[in-house]
């Protein structure tokens, strides 16, 4: 499976959501790391054919998306940030309705409703109405409903938001057996959620993508700029004014700050390795970017 973005840009009136991105993506799993507002709902919307770009093309397997139509659907699976659904079906008869509506034969939507049921973890919540189920629970009907036709290319829009740390580590387990012989393109702001499954990890901001490698490469794309300081607890509320702060922790002597700066910020402080979350800080900061939430 291949496919090829080629100049690729959206604009609504004069905002730029999207902004000429070039990229080519084969089987594994691709991570889209940034803040709200970043333009990766839209990005994956106009992969998804719900949107059309203002410019630039999207082929898949050297085809037009959007002339292949109802061919290239049959290929894709789509998890959308929040899902529609009918709260008093139960699990079963939501899969088996969304079957019908993906136009799967009654014969093999039963068959794969119920492979899928318990490889989603849902077997015991089978029968459970769909408003009663969990976040995580209701994430895994999602998945779920974007595997049903057994799809060559699965997109997951912030899959784990609302999730708790447990029910993340699963759903990226499951992402993880679910991409072999896939491309699967996981856009989040929630670093540990790509950091380990990833193949290649995507940095966008602004609609652009500023960075794309492994994880060791984009952490090594970063400067050198990570330091660790022990500081008295009553000047922790200056240093967060002046710097930002990755990580903090209370210790006996003091607090021990980690600090993204390029000049050493006290006399004491230690040059250490970046991580991925320490990228994520430099490039972005620490705004979450809420005015545009759903672009």
């Amino acid at each position: 499976m291949k496919l090829e973005l080629h100049d690729l840009t959206k604009r609504f009136g004069e905002f730029t959501a999207v902004d000429h991105i070039h990229m080519t993506m084969h089987n594994g799993v691709y991570g889209l790391l940034g803040v709200n507002g970043a333009g990766k709902t839209t990005f994956m919307r106009m992969l998804c054919t719900l949107l059309k770009p203002t410019s630039g093309s999207i082929l898949c397997n050297g085809k037009d998306i959007f002339k292949m139509d109802g061919e290239y659907r049959k290929l894709l699976g789509y998890l959308p940030q929040e899902f529609g659904f009918y709260p008093e079906f139960t699990v079963q008869d939501y899969l088996l309705y969304i079957a019908a509506l993906k136009g799967l034969r009654p014969a093999v939507a039963k068959k794969r409703v119920k492979e899928l049921i318990p490889r989603v973890g849902l077997a015991k919540a089978a029968n459970k109405k769909m408003k009663k189920l969990s976040g995580g629970m209701k994430r895994r009907a999602g998945i779920a409903q974007a595997m049903l036709n057994n799809p060559r290319i699965l997109i997951l829009d912030e899959p784990t938001a609302g999730l708790d740390p447990n029910e993340r580590i699963r759903f990226r387990n499951l992402i993880s057996e679910l991409s072999e012989e896939r491309l699967v393109l996981l856009s989040t702001h929630i670093v540990s959620d790509i950091e380990y499954i990833a193949n290649e990890i995507w940095l966008m901001k602004d609609g652009k993508l500023m960075h794309k490698g492994t994880a060791d490469e984009i952490i090594n794309s970063m400067p050198e700029a990570v330091w660790e300081c022990m500081v008295e607890k009553g000047m922790v509320s200056d240093f967060i004014k002046k710097y930002q702060i990755s990580n903090m922790k209370s210790e006996p002597q003091g607090v021990l700050l980690r600090i993204i700066s390029q000049k050493r910020p006290l006399p004491n402080a230690k040059r250490t390795k970046a991580s991925l979350e320490d990228v994520f800080l430099y490039y972005f900061g620490e705004k979450a970017g809420d005015e545009n939430a759903e672009i």
